[in-house]
């Protein structure tokens, strides 16, 4: 399990393309969203780099 936190992530829009943007990634992959606190999680067999580079592009860059 992969879990990033996305603070700039504020409304369904934003979930809809962090999710977009996790399947471009890996398609079979399985997103978990908590909006209230910006939590993501991925269930994925693909390195954690390859959605955090991703969603950065996407201006969803993850917190530390």
């Amino acid at each position: 399990m992969i879990e990033f936190k996305l603070p700039d992530m504020t409304c369904g829009h934003c979930v809809r393309t962090v999710t977009e943007t996790v399947q471009q990634v890996d398609a079979a992959a399985t997103v978990q969203i908590d909006l209230p606190t910006h939590a993501l999680r991925i269930e994925s067999a693909h390195p954690a780099e390859a959605f955090a580079r991703a969603l950065a592009e996407q201006g969803y860059p993850a917190a530390a």
